[in-house]
């Protein structure tokens, strides 16, 4: 992919301030882009802002909260009249609870639905309003293998992924029966090193990680910005996202086995939990960066993720031969 694969385009990420969001919004402006960032944060969008211009980008930054349509809505319009008309919109806000069914409350689920769903409607809408007029522009829906196999623990943001998920399958149909060149595409992640372990409320009895194997936010950020450049309805990032979408389609019973202990043990490490906040609620007024604590373990990249990238280089590579043997034979 040329590194100016989005040059002149305008990219809106939401969820920005850190984690894939972040990286995401870096790596559209190594591309090329102008991108609008937005989240709560508002230490971790200065931080997003620097590095975007140190990639060479140009940053327009607004604090809001996605659960608030009229905000998301507002930054929209303003992301047209300053900087130009919206090319590709990225859904990726979310936050979660690492806790029991029986523990959480229901001000939780609300809150998890709010961001984690609703923002993605709301995201959505924005961008529709302004893309449908020109007829063109594509929205990505950063999703999950947890939108197709809900693990123990993590209830709300699986039923939100979910919720996202069956929003988006109604929408693409509705745009393929407008004969609409709007395109839209959802991007299931695997494990991510982001430092959402380190500020998303949890009950666990120690510290919670992604369920390895784990790999870094440039991974999924590199999927996400070619995502937007294809045609494709649904792009995998990572093989655990592969086998388990599509071992849940084949053996669903199978995983809620294996989820029976390793969705307990792999949720968590060895070391007790610390006292410390989170941002269900209100944002954690610290820049936090890409990564979380894992660099040592997360992989900086994916075969799986470069397969998909170059299926068709793949495809003629593995017909050659047989073309060959043809040919030969046909003599």
């Amino acid at each position: 992919m040329s590194s100016l694969e989005h040059a002149g385009k305008v990219v809106v990420v939401t969820g920005a301030s850190a984690g894939v969001g972040r990286a995401t919004a870096v790596e559209f402006a190594r591309q090329g882009a102008t991108v609008a960032i937005l989240a709560r944060g508002q230490a971790g969008l200065e931080g997003a802002r620097q590095e975007i211009e140190m990639a060479g980008g140009r940053a327009w930054v607004r604090t809001l909260d996605v659960a608030d349509a009229q905000a998301v809505q507002a930054a929209a319009d303003a992301i047209e009249a300053e900087v130009g008309p919206i090319d590709v919109w990225v859904n990726n806000a979310m936050v979660t609870v690492l806790s029991p069914v029986a523990e959480m409350t229901a001000d939780e689920y609300r809150r998890v639905t709010e961001v984690t769903y609703l923002g993605q409607v709301h995201g959505t809408l924005a961008a529709l309003k302004h893309m449908r007029p020109r007829n063109r522009g594509t929205i990505v829906q950063v999703g999950s293998a947890l939108a197709y196999r809900a693990i123990p623990l993590q209830s709300a943001y699986c039923a939100a992924k979910f919720a996202c998920r069956g929003f988006t399958d109604s929408l693409r149909v509705e745009l393929m029966h407008e004969n609409s060149d709007i395109h839209v595409t959802t991007v299931h992640l695997s494990a991510f090193n982001t430092p959402q372990f380190d500020w998303a409320r949890t009950r666990l009895p120690n510290r919670a990680q992604p369920v390895p194997p784990i790999f870094q936010p440039e991974v999924a950020a590199k999927g996400i910005a070619w995502a937007s450049n294809q045609r494709r309805r649904e792009v995998c990032v990572g093989f655990p996202a592969v086998k388990t979408i599509w071992g849940n389609k084949f053996v669903p019973w199978v995983a809620d086995k294996v989820l029976e202990t390793d969705g307990y043990d792999g949720q968590q490490t060895d070391t007790p939990r610390p006292d410390r906040q989170d941002n269900l609620f209100q944002p954690v007024n610290r820049d936090m960066g890409s990564h979380g604590r894992f660099d040592q373990q997360a992989k900086p990249s994916s075969t799986q993720l470069w397969a998909t990238m170059h299926r068709r280089t793949l495809a003629a590579a593995a017909l050659f031969p047989v073309l060959l043997i043809w040919a030969l034979n046909s003599r």
